[in-house]
């Protein structure tokens, strides 16, 4: 994703533009766990996944509960520049994703499937706590040549997760937040701590 974000920016794109394209990488490669195609499934076996970016002007776009759609980054940018929301979620992403020229295709990949069947057949002897091996988050801040900051962020969350569950990366203010004259942050962990104390753009306010 580094690598993808930086060839971008060298080659005169914005830094929206590498947000994009470098989350991209990491969503469409199925041995990362924890974002995209490839993603861990819900507690029902089921993938959804989140994702937001914002800009240095302050513009944003996130995607919640998305299904059967490969680059939920690219869909939270399209709902920014595209619609006057931020969020769309569910069905309603879905179709919008679909009207805009997204293809639906399967995001459950087949070690995903069989992880969860797993589990399943194992789940009374697991507790499933929230821990430090059973999530992750890309998060991405970019800075082009033209001193602008963006932001983006994109999860298949908790593994095993409650279905419907949403966790923080898809949250403007939690998953990221940019001030293009102060900076940028992002997180990545437990997203329900992160959204209790909307810690990126605490981190900025600060």
């Amino acid at each position: 994703a580094n690598i993808k974000a930086y060839e971008t920016l060298t080659n005169h794109g914005t830094a929206l533009d590498a947000i994009e394209l470098g989350i991209n990488e990491t969503e469409l490669d199925p041995t990362i766990r924890t974002v995209g195609y490839g993603g861990y499934t819900d507690h029902r076996g089921e993938v959804t996944l989140d994702a937001c970016i914002m800009d240095h002007l302050g513009n944003a776009g996130s995607v919640v509960y998305l299904k059967d759609i490969k680059k939920p980054i690219s869909v939270a940018r399209k709902i920014m520049e595209n619609s006057q929301h931020v969020m769309l979620a569910g069905n309603g992403a879905q179709e919008f994703a679909l009207k805009h020229g997204f293809k639906k295709e399967n995001i459950l990949h087949a070690q995903s499937k069989a992880d969860w069947t797993s589990w399943i057949q194992n789940k009374p002897k697991l507790k499933n706590l929230i821990n430090e091996d059973n999530h992750d988050t890309i998060t991405m801040l970019t800075l082009d040549s033209n001193g602008n900051l963006a932001g983006g962020s994109s999860t298949s969350g908790l593994r095993y997760k409650l279905h419907g569950r949403v966790g923080d990366s898809p949250i403007i203010g939690s998953g990221i937040f940019v001030d293009n004259s102060i900076g940028a942050a992002g997180a990545t962990g437990q997203g329900e701590e992160i959204m209790k104390t909307v810690g990126s753009f605490l981190i900025v306010e600060l």
